[in-house]
């Protein structure tokens, strides 16, 4: 029974989804961060890279708008990472052939050996994170898949 001093539904912090997924996050953020570091890449100018180099097998042109809707991040976080990885020397803005409005985004020489050499230590780092759930791997996924889906974006 809820009272005015204990809002909480569950008795056990245990039970609560949101606070295990908070949990969770943060432990494997700390792998994941613990992998970058020999690589000197934050987890979202990861995430960003990553995305783009993928992006560029299967896209022509690559924008911002494309890039931060498919990392799911706000677009003002990553128009400044971008800035900062240009400054690196990590990814180049061109001017779009079609849309004068937009920038194509592409990798540099060296922001895609980077990236490549991340992508191999990032991966071993979820392997062994997501051991435990490996055997309900499509399941796990799914589930992840659906909480995306649900989520409202906000444009």
């Amino acid at each position: 029974m809820r009272n005015e001093r204990e809002p909480f539904s569950v008795e056990d912090a245990d039970d609560s989804t949101g606070f295990l997924l908070w949990q969770v996050t943060a432990i494997w953020q700390r792998a994941i961060a613990a992998a970058l570091r020999p690589h000197d890449f934050t987890q979202v100018q990861y995430a960003l890279l990553a995305s783009l180099l993928w992006m560029s097998g299967r896209e022509e042109w690559i924008t911002q708008t494309m890039l931060a809707r498919h990392a799911k991040l706000d677009m003002m976080m990553t128009s400044q990472v971008l800035r900062a990885m240009e400054t690196k020397g990590l990814v180049e803005r061109r001017a779009h052939p079609t849309d004068t409005r937009a920038k194509v985004l592409m990798l540099t020489e060296s922001g895609a050996e980077r990236i490549r050499k991340a992508i191999p230590e990032v991966e071993k780092a979820d392997a062994e994170f997501f051991q435990a759930v490996c055997s309900q791997r499509r399941e796990f996924h799914a589930s992840l898949r659906a909480l995306i889906e649900q989520a409202k974006d906000p444009k």
